[in-house]
């Protein structure tokens, strides 16, 4: 068995609708440790055999049996491993990594061979090639000479049986030709079976055999006495020799994934970032953007959210409103409560009524707060003692004024913020009196900070008992509203149902009249409330999410256009071993990498933006891990899903049409 046996191989491409045919039933048998020069003119069809031979190509029609291995039978991925372990290239253009090193570039075919010390083999063949102290420096750092010799080390890393070049010499200058081709047949004499390709016989005589072809076909095979061979000297034509002995076929052992090839695809990926930092920098732009949209917008709708639960528990929970009755004039109905004829009688009454756990009934009314000759107009709320329950109004300072305060009738006062910071600015209040239409109050405690609602200060107010409110401040005998608190949102319905049927008993008021009060379900409004503010919160994240959608398509543009550039690259990838997988896998972590980073960047931009609206703008912000952990999962989920489609279209590049790209 032949190490290379070809049978009745054409090759043809489709050119313009019709069929060019290049190779016409090539037929040779190639024995291992041979040096076979493939001479022919432009057009012949030598480099379009040597890509067959090298399996970058497959052929029309025929057969090629590569070390037992039916080539035609091969997969794609097989193929790459047959590269991988068996074939070594030195191309005419070198196709050396541009932004890499020596030795990484030489390890690159070993990253997809799995082979162990990947750099202290890839040091030890640039020291064979006389390359010892080049390790660091990058192709343009370089001589052409030096460069092709990088090409050879990276082609033996493998340690391959057979090595293809092609015009090894042909940029080079005379000297480093005879170089290269001195280094070449060191290969050969190793055991290294090689294939070289070219047009000049000069450059052909080192091998130790010729096949010429012309216009697809071979025209000639001989092959040179050993013996009398020597650079320049004259040699003696022989046929060609018979077989000798027979070949070890080739396994096919595919590798398994190695972290050394995933760390080698996100260097790779860090390098491409890097040589092209604007285009990067816009592609990240998008994603950190959407990232940082998604952050601030659910910052604002969770802030939001927060403030209302906080107003809502302010306003209590399980609550039914009793306010009294609007009046008509002329078909004009007033405000509520305008004409009360709500009394402490009624709120006696309702807080008897089954499944009732607290109420405090309220008479308001604004007032003149004076203080040290500052004059404050603001609300004044007469309420009972239960009202520090039901609305979440116990004094951060001081405290509450009990039952017997209220009985008594005593001039107590509790003060919102907003009053305590215009007429007592930074004095202790506590203790002091102040004239509340022209009648004094004794200062006994601040109430909680609850903010703006709206056009109204909710901490504009102050709060006395209901009983030194009527009859000292207001004069008047009627509430304007009572607040029920029911034991369950369940029990709110029978609540309401027993509160209008006593309030209509009271009030005498016959079946054909309407109510004089109204009655009103605060659980259904504070869910009304919560369920709007949740709406709101789902909008903001799917505008935001909007902004995250454009910023991948504009990863999956990147993603092509860096295809394209580095198609070259991919093709010599191919060519020393990568697989479909390792290229699909590349790609797809240089897209991760992009929205990645974009994320973290987001990340913290959101952060920022967060904090600047809640302590500048005064707008509330509440930025939860979930919120940066969905941000940042989803950014990098667009990398991949939007990455994905241009990285299976670099995986399914064929290896020749990819080195051939311009």
């Amino acid at each position: 068995m032949a190490l290379i046996e070809l049978q009745n191989i054409t090759r043809s491409y489709k050119v313009g609708g019709d069929d060019l045919q290049v190779l016409k039933g090539i037929t040779l048998d190639i024995e291992e440790g041979e040096f076979v020069a493939i001479m022919g003119p432009s057009g012949s069809g030598k480099s379009t055999l040597m890509q067959l031979l090298g399996l970058l190509d497959r052929p029309s029609s025929g057969t090629y049996r590569l070390g037992g291995n039916d080539v035609s039978k091969l997969t794609d991925d097989e193929g790459a491993v047959l590269r991988s372990k068996t074939i070594g290239f030195i191309f005419q253009m070198f196709n050396l990594l541009a932004r890499t090193t020596c030795v990484d570039n030489v390890a690159l075919p070993m990253i997809y061979s799995r082979a162990p010390n990947r750099d202290e083999r890839a040091k030890e063949v640039l020291q064979e090639v006389g390359l010892g102290d080049r390790f660091d420096h990058k192709p343009n750092q370089l001589s052409g000479g030096q460069q092709q010799r990088v090409a050879i080390a990276r082609a033996l890393a493998n340690r391959p049986r057979i090595l293809f070049a092609d015009e090894p010499t042909g940029n080079l200058a005379s000297d480093q030709a005879e170089e290269i081709l001195g280094q070449i047949k060191l290969l050969n004499r190793s055991g290294i079976t090689v294939i070289m390709v070219t047009h000049e016989p000069d450059i052909a005589a080192h091998a130790k055999r010729i096949i010429k072809i012309k216009d697809g076909v071979v025209v000639s095979d001989v092959s040179k006495d050993v013996a009398q061979h020597s650079l320049g000297g004259s040699a003696t034509v022989l046929t060609k020799p018979a077989k000798g002995a027979s070949t070890t076929a080739l396994k096919l052992e595919t590798p398994e994934f190695s972290w050394a090839e995933f760390g080698e695809f996100g260097a790779s990926a860090l390098r491409a970032m890097a040589a092209n930092k604007v285009r990067s920098g816009l592609s990240m732009l998008g994603i950190l953007i959407g990232v940082a949209a998604v952050i601030a917008m659910l910052a604002i709708g969770q802030g939001a959210q927060k403030a209302i639960e906080a107003r809502l528990a302010s306003l209590g929970s399980n609550l039914v409103m009793l306010f009294a009755g609007a009046p008509s004039m002329r078909g004009v109905r007033s405000a509520a409560g305008s004409n009360s004829r709500l009394t402490l009688a009624d709120a006696k009454a309702v807080r008897g009524l089954p499944h009732v756990v607290r109420i405090y009934p309220e008479a308001e009314g604004n007032v003149t707060i004076v203080h040290a000759g500052k004059n404050w107009v603001s609300e004044m709320q007469g309420v009972t003692t239960d009202y520090e329950g039901i609305r979440s109004a116990k004094p951060y300072y001081g405290r509450f004024f009990t039952d017997k305060e209220d009985t008594d009738l005593e001039r107590v006062v509790l003060l919102g913020q907003t009053v305590v910071n215009k007429d007592f600015g930074n004095e202790n209040p506590i203790g002091q009196t102040v004239e509340l239409n022209h009648i004094a109050f004794k200062v006994i405690g601040i109430l909680p900070f609850k903010g703006s609602n709206g056009n109204s200060d909710q901490d504009d107010m102050i709060v006395v008992p209901i009983r030194t409110a009527m009859r000292r401040v207001l004069g008047t005998e009627y509430l304007h509203e009572m607040a029920i608190e029911c034991t369950s949102a369940a029990d709110i319905p029978n609540v309401l149902e027993a509160m209008s049927r006593l309030m209509r008993r009271r009030h005498r008021i016959p079946a054909f009249k309407e109510d004089d009060f109204q009655l009103r379900n605060m659980a259904d409004v504070q869910a009304t409330l919560s369920d709007t503010t949740k709406t709101f919160s789902s909008l903001l994240g799917i505008v935001a999410g909007i902004s995250l959608f454009v910023g991948g398509v504009g990863i999956m543009n990147i993603m092509l256009v860096s295809v394209n550039e580095r198609t070259r690259e991919i093709g010599l990838r191919k060519a020393v071993g990568a697989a479909r997988r390792a290229i699909l896998l590349q790609f797809l972590i240089e897209a991760a990498a992009l929205s990645t980073i974009g994320g973290l960047m987001g990340v913290a931009l959101g952060l920022a933006v967060s904090l600047v609206l809640s302590r500048f703008a005064g707008w509330a912000a509440v930025v939860t891990p979930q919120s940066i952990l969905l941000a940042f999962v989803f950014s990098s989920s667009v990398g991949v899903v939007f990455g994905f489609w241009p990285a299976r279209k670099a995986s399914m590049l064929s290896p020749i049409e990819a080195l051939r790209y311009e």
